[in-house]
């Protein structure tokens, strides 16, 4: 079959491998009729982790079940479903308690870098699709096997309605909303996201839904302020001075109430150039009132082959603390538990109470994948969110 294929450091290519078969009676193989490109990818495409070259990306994925294990008694053939982006086994302890994005059994040494893992973020994977998160190929192809897959297929009404919207509860559609989660938010409350890609785009759009008064977003690109400013949120471009000073003289002087960093460690100051992996950090303490709160969903690593120096290089990163405690801030951070979500926004979408879609800016075939991935990651041409179909 056909897939997207690692390279090298800003090279993939669509290339045949050898489709995916059942090995384990709880395994269906999946027909892909919509797989995204994530920014999470780009930190593998650019050489940001340990990824080796020849494993098939992509981790938003949707379909059509093709075959069927033997131990599979919810799904049938022809059913069409989508996953989840980190993939669990839904009977360990963190699986119980719904914490599905820190599954031990399919990742039993999370952030063990002696073996050459790198815990990945609010997008890690159905893969080895993204790096040292479970030995299992991307769907950036024209099939992917899906292991637990009773567990992990969530069924979608038949037919092709809503397709776009359905391929974004794989990842950042769910990953937008438990960043605002995170941050302990309550409607009518004010909040701030930093960053205004798909992820940060989710998470605003989210906090419109949950009944936000204010919702300001921080960027400097320009297709993705005025995306923020079509669903009703206040942009903010950090590229022309201080977005905090900028939040404050708006609200005269009054912090806002919650604060979602949708960025990470590639974190850049406002020449969009020099990468400082703490300034979201430190914005959102300065522009989080005390007792609010502050969701991470954006990706910190605790290995970054090209940091900008040696500390968080090994993951330390600096941010002041002692603010923090003053403030009495809380902090919720991790990947999300996709399947604590899902479920709720896809029937959002059906309820015509929810379209996502609104981000999707490119519908393509796979075999334009690689064209897509340079301009994505030049964010060039509009390109910010990116569905490829076999």
């Amino acid at each position: 079959m056909r897939a997207v294929v690692y390279d090298n450091p800003f090279s993939v290519s669509v290339q045949k491998v050898p489709k995916p078969t059942i090995l384990h009676p709880d395994d269906v193989i999946v027909k892909i009729t919509t797989s995204c490109i994530c920014g999470s990818d780009l930190h593998m495409y650019e050489g940001r982790t340990a990824a080796q070259p020849g494993i098939v990306f992509g981790h938003e994925n949707m379909g059509i079940v093709d075959e069927v294990g033997l131990g599979v008694t919810l799904l049938k053939k022809g059913d069409r479903v989508v996953m989840p982006f980190n993939v669990a086994c839904g009977r360990c302890l963190n699986c119980e308690v719904g914490k599905t994005a820190f599954c031990t059994n399919v990742n039993p040494g999370f952030s063990d870098v002696t073996l050459g893992r790198v815990l990945v973020d609010s997008c890690t994977s159905l893969s080895n699709s993204y790096v040292a998160m479970g030995p299992y190929q991307g769907g950036q192809a024209e099939y992917v096997r899906v292991p637990f897959a009773d567990f992990n297929a969530l069924k979608l009404p038949p037919g092709t309605q809503n397709e776009e919207d359905f391929a974004l509860l794989a990842d950042i559609f769910p990953t937008g909303w438990h960043g605002v989660q995170l941050s302990g938010f309550k409607p009518g409350e004010s909040i701030v996201v930093f960053g205004a890609g798909p992820v940060g785009l989710m998470a605003a759009y989210s906090a419109v839904i949950r009944g936000a008064s204010e919702v300001y977003v921080v960027d400097r690109v320009p297709e993705r302020l005025a995306k923020t400013k079509e669903i009703g949120c206040i942009p903010i471009d950090f590229s022309q001075s201080d977005p905090v000073k900028q939040i404050l003289d708006r609200r005269g002087g009054m912090e806002v109430d919650r604060g979602v960093d949708a960025v990470g460690y590639q974190a850049t100051t406002g020449d969009g150039k020099t990468e400082q992996p703490n300034v979201v950090l430190e914005a959102l303490i300065r522009v989080v009132r005390p007792t609010g709160g502050l969701g991470i969903p954006g990706l910190y690593v605790p290995s970054d082959p090209g940091a900008p120096d040696s500390a968080s290089a090994k993951g330390y990163i600096s941010f002041p603390f002692g603010k923090l405690f003053e403030k009495g801030l809380t902090v919720g951070t991790g990947q999300c538990n996709v399947k604590a979500y899902n479920r709720y926004l896809r029937d959002l979408i059906i309820a015509g109470k929810a379209k996502p879609s609104f981000v999707v800016s490119h519908n393509i075939s796979l075999d334009q994948a690689a064209d897509a991935y340079t301009k994505f990651d030049k964010r060039i041409d509009g390109y910010t969110k990116v569905l490829l179909h076999p």
